[in-house]
């Protein structure tokens, strides 16, 4: 027992306590305001229960021991394993168009793949961010010496659209725009030259008409066309989600009407991707703006942490976790306040769901790899 807890000890005095904090902070919000939810009196509308709850505690405790265990192997052996957790990755990935399942309204959606027996299911898009976060880094280490050669730039370009384009085929757009935010900013982290950005930017202007009438179908045009309408838009219809979303937010005021309380105003998956809304109306503006604040600090401790590593690899990951997670975040509270079009992205740590909750702390466990793995100086914490 004695060496048991010398050894969580020696964890604790190692490890990044600032990144762990943050972490625990989001992931108490989220058992706090999912326990509010349950008893606000909408479970049944929701479809969730008492199971709801553990299935979170189980997925952040699992997550927090994996997270543990990762930060405790050099970076540099997760990222030479890449030939066997990569292949995997992609394979389960190519598996939901076999066994998946997803929105029954929405022929394409494949995104989740059921445990037979367990009653749960797993979104393998989420797992195969780790994946790609490891090998693109090694990538960009291999390709650091010429990144801003045109085959170079090319292979990269092919490297980040594989992912985007089986995901976007998977029907899941808003994981796939995540996988290019997470290559982006990689990419610029590692040095490229301004000329491909600005070409880049140009190049997706060019193409938006394209992606109009040849890669949204009309249920993703039809968000588009409400968000940018809503002085108009019909709030009973596709307009209704983010419609209530905005009014939760609106009527916590300042500072909330508290969070076990029976006037919540009910909005449709406010458990999961809305669970923002349910925040701001159980703790106000000022609780919002504090977790926003916790996101912020928590996303760039990671990308500080990467400044750490003497070499590129880790830099790389660091600059792709902190990705994952902010403009994930971003994303997801714009489609709250209706800034963007709802893509069904979760709010990290915050939202239930098992994958995403997995994914959150295993990319935490990247970080805190090249963070403990790295020299410090006397300013490091």
């Amino acid at each position: 027992m004695k060496t048991f807890f010398s050894h969580v000890s020696e964890y604790i005095r190692n490890t990044d306590r600032w990144t762990w904090l943050l972490c625990l902070v989001l992931s108490g919000t989220s058992l706090i305001m999912i326990a509010g939810i349950l008893q606000s009196g909408y479970a049944e509308l929701l479809n969730i229960n008492t199971r709801t709850f553990q299935v979170q505690c189980v997925a952040i405790a699992f997550g927090i021991i994996c997270a543990i265990v990762l930060s405790r192997i050099d970076y540099l052996s997760l990222i030479r394993l890449w030939k066997l957790h990569v292949p995997f990755s992609y394979l389960f990935v190519v598996l939901t168009f076999v066994i998946g399942t997803g929105v029954p309204e929405r022929v394409n959606d494949k995104r989740w793949i059921k445990v037979p027996f367990a009653g749960i299911t797993i979104q393998p898009a989420e797992l195969l961010k780790i994946s790609f976060i490891l090998i693109l880094a090694y990538h960009l280490y291999k390709v650091h010496d010429r990144i801003n050669q045109p085959l170079t730039v090319l292979g990269l370009c092919l490297h980040g659209a594989i992912p985007v384009v089986l995901i976007h085929f998977q029907g899941d757009d808003g994981t796939a725009m995540l996988f290019a935010s997470i290559f982006l900013c990689m990419l610029f982290l590692a040095g490229i030259s301004w000329k491909y950005i600005v070409a880049a930017v140009v190049g997706l202007i060019a193409l938006l008409p394209v992606a109009w009438f040849f890669l949204l179908n009309n249920f993703q045009k039809s968000r588009i066309i409400t968000l940018l309408n809503q002085s108009t838009a019909d709030p009973l219809g596709e307009y209704y989600q983010q419609y209530r979303a905005k009014y939760a937010i609106a009527s916590g005021g300042i500072r909330g009407k508290g969070i076990f309380v029976d006037s919540h105003i009910y909005v449709p998956e406010m458990h999961n991707d809305f669970i923002f809304a349910f925040l701001c109306e159980s703790l106000g503006f000022m609780g919002g703006l504090a977790i926003i604040c916790v996101i912020i600090a928590l996303s760039f401790k990671i990308l500080a942490n990467g400044r750490l590593a003497q070499n590129l690899q880790g830099q790389m990951i660091c600059a792709g976790v902190f990705a994952m997670i902010f403009f994930q975040s971003a994303v997801n509270i714009a489609m709250c306040l209706s800034l963007l079009p709802v893509i069904g992205n979760t709010l990290p740590f915050l939202s239930y769901g098992g994958s995403s909750v997995l994914t959150n702390y295993l990319g935490i466990g990247l970080a805190l790899s090249v963070y403990m793995h790295s020299p410090k100086t006397l300013f490091s914490k």
